[in-house]
Order: structure tokens, then sequence, then C-alpha cells
């Protein structure tokens, strides 16, 4: 015989002292899905047969078993389970967690249990207690579906359970072995002919893609328009040969009840369909009732990345099947008001969702899709005049079509003003940023951030950063490469070019490494672009990489002009009226002018004023004997490490008044209208960025080098000798291709190896020392790397956001997550 119990349930085992639950359990079910209550006695009260701490045994296993339904894990309960009220608490834990309760009854006579017991010394209660068990279980049999058991599988004696099987099957929403591609279809309230159109839009030919695709449709097949049986005629053919996953949306629920002969109020469209379908035959009016009967109320798609429902559904409904979870997925979740169209008021689940499933639903109508927090709403309208919409998964494309006419006046007028996710997109509140964060991003999985994080982010962003609705992206930081095993080097190309080899990168791009500040610009053509855009008003902004201001506001302004008037090609070639770039702004002195007069020169000076002296001092005292040569020699050393250390920092100084004598150096497009440019390679964004012209731009000089040719790798440590030697800081070493995914997932967006001389600035003037080499060798870089990579994953979800035309607190959740990262504590020389 053959049990089914679903892959996400708790199995209850329900017999007599003696009918072999345990036996049964351990034969079926592996050792950590059991929870034994003789096990959880034991564990409270160090004896199994303790009567007396069964009630602490029992909470305990409640709280485990809630722990692994929580988790989705299957649980089996191994317990006598023959009294209503121990079955009514198992009952109950499982509809707290959303999953199905299966009981499994094991029925053997009493003869059989009461010899099983007499062969257990610890078994001491006489044949009375098994007589009334069994007893107990009798009278039990009859009602444990109406207890709320969705399955009851009854073995009967001996033989039955010694031939039982478990199968353990999904539920009919888990189907994430279908990794699409899919189509996934908003509300069509009966519009046949819009359906056509949009399904034709899409590429399908009398219901069948070409190339594979998957339609879904999220519910609300029907009501309200022309036809919906020309609807269900072409939904249901393409279920049937199955090219299409449907779910059931309320209207459906509705119009099954309706068709049962149940009393429903007979409105919101539910009249024209019973009236349509009074016009088919009755075996169409029977298929349709059996079809719209047997939808379910969500899919859980690829893997669990994809998950669609009617009204939508927040996480710890996915996969789950309950009342609660369905009457979620077919009507959202309400305040119980209702506004003044009569309409109830929904609560905002979206604003609120932090899953890493991509969610599409329907149900309210919004006039335009948009993304809020992963999720995305494909009802347009199409019945009051709006639009039929699709997005292709996982592409994330929006298809739509506009409705042949009005077909059914809104209750409630569709309002362009009416904030998706219940705010206004460029409203920014404190409670998107405080505490514990996670962040999807697509490229990195789950980022998190700490209460302690965002506390140190948020301080920076109140007092010191731009006005936050020009943050549109913060740069990650930049690991450097490993550490050399050369005897005079820290840093050398060498280690560079054999990490990205060996992350199964063959193609790099060597960039010079200019010494300036790290810089983002956002240019704008006027300010009504901007305030439309991102809802300030001005020319745009140019920050550091914590959202800092280089200038004063006239001087941004002035710098802003000198962009915008270089960037008219590129804003006319990209069909945009906004940049983002990322550059380098220079001279260093710029932005660092007190770092380098209150440390680095101080440093400077007084080195060359003491340490002379000291080598005076200490060559005299060897004349007279006294044994300081290993002092002297030190003193030597460190002397004329000086000069070189004064010459590292100089060579990145020049005079500027205002903005006389600061340039810019750009090397990487960000972000225009409508895109995000990481997938561009590398050269691709210098020869756009090449197109800013004049006097305020600087070049950024570049070496391609093929990893896998010996020669192509020497040139580029040879290039990279000649722009140290010459007093350059060095250079980034970035994978050609710009963003990508190597062996062992995301690769380092970019390493920087920096110049002996540079990093004398560093570490000091006498870091080349033998013995503090050997020292710094042992510098600890996984740290950054690991923070670089989360940074970067950061950036670019920030960068998707902003190309999508998702909200500015959507986009400014990535923004600040960079910024509390931050605060980690990491080795700032890196």
């Amino acid at each position: 015989m053959k049990l089914t119990v679903p892959e996400m349930s708790l199995v209850v085992l329900v017999g007599a002292s003696g009918s072999g639950k345990s036996t049964f359990a351990r034969t079926h079910f592996a050792p950590t899905q059991v929870l034994s209550s003789d096990f959880f006695r034991g564990l409270v009260a160090d004896d199994e047969n303790d009567q007396s701490a069964s009630a602490d045994a029992f909470d305990t296993l409640h709280y485990v078993a809630g722990k692994r339904l929580a988790a989705g894990r299957l649980t089996v309960v191994d317990a006598t389970n023959v009294q209503r009220a121990s079955r009514a608490s198992l009952v109950k834990l499982a509809k707290e967690h959303d999953v199905l309760p299966t009981a499994i009854v094991l029925d053997l006579p009493l003869s059989v249990c009461a010899a099983r017991n007499a062969g257990r010394p610890d078994r001491d209660f006489g044949e009375h207690v098994i007589r009334r068990q069994r007893g107990e279980l009798q009278r039990s049999l009859k009602s444990l579906e109406r207890e709320g058991f969705r399955r009851v599988h009854v073995l009967r004696g001996e033989t039955e359970v010694a031939e039982a099987e478990i199968a353990v099957e999904p539920l009919r929403n888990d189907k994430r072995e279908l990794t699409g591609p899919f189509d996934v279809i908003g509300d069509v309230h009966g519009c046949a002919a819009e359906l056509e159109e949009l399904l034709a839009e899409l590429g399908y030919a009398d219901g069948v893609h070409p190339d594979g695709r998957t339609a879904v449709f999220v519910g609300d097949l029907v009501d309200r328009g022309p036809d919906t049986p020309g609807v269900l005629r072409r939904v249901m053919g393409m279920a049937s040969s199955g090219n299409a996953l449907v779910v059931c949306g309320n209207h459906e629920q509705k119009l099954v009840r309706a068709l049962h002969g149940r009393k429903v109020n007979v409105a919101h469209g539910l009249a024209e369909s019973l009236e349509q379908l009074g016009a088919e035959t009755e075996e169409f009016r029977r298929q349709a009732h059996e079809f719209c009967d047997g939808l379910i109320a969500h899919y859980v798609l690829d893997g669990g990345n994809l998950v669609v429902a009617h009204a939508g559904l927040p996480e710890r409904y996915h996969g789950r099947a309950s009342g609660r979870v369905r009457s979620m997925a077919l009507y959202g979740d309400t305040t119980g008001e209702t506004d003044e169209y009569g309409l109830p008021v929904r609560l905002p689940w979206a604003r609120d969702y932090r899953g890493s499933a991509m969610v599409l639903y329907g149900h309210t109508p919004t006039l335009e899709p948009e993304w809020v927090n992963n999720t995305m709403c494909l009802d347009t309208g199409a019945v009051f005049g709006g639009k039929l919409t699709a997005l292709r998964y996982p592409e994330r494309e929006v298809v739509s079509v506009k409705a042949h006419q009005v077909w059914y006046e809104p209750t409630k007028p569709l309002d362009a003003s009416r904030p998706l996710g219940g705010r206004e997109p460029a409203v920014l509140e404190l409670a998107d940023v405080t505490g514990k964060r996670i962040v999807q991003t697509a490229h990195h999985g789950r980022v998190g951030v700490s209460a302690e994080q965002s506390a140190a982010a948020l301080e920076v962003m109140s007092r010191f950063a731009v006005d936050p609705r020009w943050l549109a992206y913060l740069p990650p930081t930049m690991a450097p490469c490993s550490t050399s095993s050369r005897s005079d080097y820290l840093e050398h190309p060498d280690e560079a070019f054999a990490e990205f080899r060996a992350a199964g990168v063959q193609s790099v791009l060597c960039e010079e490494k200019h010494m300036g500040s790290r810089a983002v610009v956002l240019v704008c053509r006027d300010d009504d672009v901007a305030y439309r855009r991102f809802g300030i008003r001005g020319g745009g902004a140019v920050y550091t990489r914590t959202g800092r201001p280089f200038f004063s506001a006239a001087q941004n302004l002035e710098l802003l002009a000198d962009v915008r008037a270089a960037a008219g090609e590129l804003f006319d070639g990209l069909n945009s009226d906004w940049l983002l770039f990322d550059a380098e702004l220079l001279p260093w002195s710029a932005k660092a002018g007190s770092l380098i007069s209150d440390q680095y020169a101080s440093v400077g000076a007084a080195a060359e004023a003491v340490l002379p002296a000291a080598v005076s001092a200490l060559a005299t005292a060897a004349e007279r004997g006294i044994d300081v040569t290993d002092l002297l020699e030190r003193t030597v050393s460190r002397s004329s490490t000086v000069e070189s250390y004064r010459d590292a920092y100089r060579r990145y100084c020049w005079p500027t008044s205002g903005l006389d004598g600061v340039r810019l150096a750009p090397f990487q497009l960000l972000a225009s209208e409508g895109a995000s440019y990481h997938d561009r390679p590398h050269e691709w964004h210098l020869s756009m960025l090449g197109r800013l012209a004049g006097p305020r731009f600087q070049r950024t000089r570049t070496l391609a080098v093929d990893l896998l040719d010996e020669e192509s790798a020497t040139r580029g440590v040879t290039w990279w000798e000649e722009l140290t030697g010459a007093g350059g800081e060095g250079m980034v070493v970035k994978p050609a291709a710009n963003l990508t995914r190597g062996t062992r997932g995301l690769v380092q967006p970019g390493v920087k190896v920096r110049g002996r001389e540079y990093l004398r600035i560093i570490y000091g003037p006498d870091y080349t020392l033998p013995a503090n080499l050997e020292r710094l060798r042992k510098r600890g870089l996984n740290r950054k790397r690991m923070l670089a990579l989360r940074e970067y994953a950061l950036g670019l979800e920030a960068l998707e956001r902003v190309a999508r035309g998702e909200p500015l607190w959507r986009v400014h959740e990535c923004v600040f997550a960079v910024l509390a990262l931050e605060s980690d504590p990491v080795d700032p020389r890196l």
C-alpha cells in the first residue's frame, strides 16, 4: 500500500502503545525528521517512561516541530496521539505554519499490542491502558478529517503495516523544476481580442510559442469583459497542451461558487460572465467549471526564483498550503476597512517585501507596471480601457497592448498619481535604512547590513552627504592584488594576472591609475530633467565615493556646466537627458589638501629635520668608540627614504584656484535613461567617454593583456614598470569584458597594483626596509576582497534599479547599504 505524504507537511502517527509507531517511523523517515515523545521525555527528565515529565516533553517537542515547519521541513510526530486534544494542538501547529497535517493511523489488534508491550520490561502498565487507548482510537477514526487532517491513511493489521510504502510528493504549487522562459500575463477579465493581440506580440501562434516559452496567467480571466468564454477557450487549450500555467483569481473563485449553485452577490462583472456562458453549450460550461474549480492559488517556479499569485504573496507563504495562504493569494491582505468607493483598503505588502523570489501578480489595477522590491503588479486595467500587460521572464521585459475600448467602468478611477507600494517614489524614510537590513542583489545574492553599520551610515548621510536624491550610485572599495613574494615589492602585476587567470578570465584591461579622488558625476541636460527624473532641482552633482560634495554649490554648478557642454554627443547618442559616470578627480590635493599638509607633509618635514641630526649624533658617538653600529645603519637607511617619501606625495599635487587646474578622468559610463552598462566591455566605456573633450577632461591610458599569452603578460608588467618609474601611482587590472562570473562566482571588478614608491605614502617612508616589508607581507586581504564584492553587487543592483525606473527609495536602499558597509573595520591602507 502506497501512502502519499506532502513534501511540506506535519505527519502525525496515531496508534496505541505497542502498535509499532516508532518502528514504522524509523523504517520510512530519516531520523532527523522524527520527533518522538519518548525521546523528549528522556531529554527533559533523563527517563523516557517518566509520565510526570510529559507536559514539559510535549512543550519541547512542539517547539522543535515549530522550528522545523517554519523552515519548511517534513516533520513526523511519534506519539500515541489517540486523544482528540493532543491531535488538536498538532493540527493547530500545522495551520500556524501553513503546512498540511497528515495522519497515519496504525490500527493493530489489542492482542498484538499487548504481546509487544509484554516483551518490554520498561512498559509495566496493564492491558487496560492499551484497551483504553484503542477505544479512543476507534472513536477518532471517523472524525480525523473533520479535525483538520488533509490526508488520513489507516493501516489495519500487521500485514498492511509491513507492506506500506511512503511516497513523499511535492505540493501542487511546487513547480520549481519548470525553469521557463515564461511570459506572465496580467488580469484579462474577458478581453479575448486583447489577449490574442498580446499573445501574438509575445510570439505565440495559436497558443504555442516557437521557442518553447510558457504563458503564466495571474488569474481573473473572467468577468466584466465582452468575451469570457473566448478567453477561457484559449487559456484552457493552452493549459491542456502544456503551453500555459494558470493561478486562480478571486473572480474565478466567485464564478465557481455561482456555478455550484451557491448564493453569491452577482456584481463586479459576474452577471456578464454568467450570461455569456449561458449562451455556450452545456459541455463547455462543464469544462469551464471544472477548469476554474481546479485552479490552485499560487505557483513557485524556476527553482524558487519566481512566484506567481493573483494578489501577490509575502515570502513566508511561498510554497505553503493552507486556507490562509489561499486567501492571501486570491484577495491580498486588507485593513478591514473600505475606502470612499466601498472597496477594501489593501495593505501595501510589496512595500515590505524583502524575499529573494520575484513575485508577479495582478488584482489591483494600476496604470503602469512598476518594480517594488522585486515584485510587479501586471494588472494594468485592460477591461477598464487601460492595457493588457505581460512580463517576459527572466528577461524582465514588459510587453503591453492597448485596450480596444473601455469595456467596463471601474468602481474606482485609475489614478496616475497613486503611488504604487503605498508611497511616493521620491520619498525617503528612516525605516528604509535603519536597523538590520538584507538587500537582495541579482549578482551576489543577499547582502546583509547590521544595525550598527546602518547607524554609522545614517550619521554620514545626514551630516555630510549631498542631497540623497542625487545619490543614484556609490562605487565599491577596491582591493589590492595579492601580496608579492618578490623581495623588493609588496604589489606586482604578476599576482594580479595570476588571480584573474585562476578565476577563468583570459583577457584583462590594464588602466592607468590616476592619483586623484574617486568621483561620481551625475549630470542632467537641465533643471526640468533633474526634477522630473530625480525629484530635485539642479544640474546634477559631483560627489566622493562616500557621497560627500567636493566643492561649494557654486563651484559644483560651474563644473557641471563644463561637463554638460561636453556631453551633447553622449546625450544624443544614448537618447538620454541625464548621464551617470565614474571618474577620477585631479589633482589629489583638490580634495585631500588638509590631509597632505596635516599628515604627509608634517611627517616629511619632521623626518627631514630630525633624522640627519640623529645620523650626525650617532656618527659622533661611534667615533668615541660607542657601539651604535646597528642603530646608525638603520637611521641612515631611514634618512635616505625621507626624500623619496616627500617626492611621492608631491607628484600628485599641483596648485588650483577654485576650479582652475581641476580635471576629470572619466573611465566608466554607469547609467543613462533606461540603461545600465556594466555588461559592456571597458574599451567601449572609454571610447564613449572619450567624447567628453576639452581642457576639463583627461584621458586614461590603457593596455589590453591576454593572460594566456606570456609575451602579452610581460608587456603588461613592463608597462606598469614604466608608469610607476615615471612617478605614476600604478594601474588597475580589470576583466576586459567588465561584469564577469568566474569559476567561483562573481569576479572582482578590478584590483589595484600600486607602485613601489607610491606605497611610501600609504605605509610610511621606510616601509621598504626588509624587516618592514616582511611584516607587511602578512597583511590580510580576504576581508577587504569580500567587502569589495559585496559593495560591487550593491552598486550593480542600484544601477539596474535606476535603469528600470524604480522609485528613488528602492535605489537608495542599495546606495545606503554601500555606505553602511564602509564602516566595516578594514585596514584603510589596503
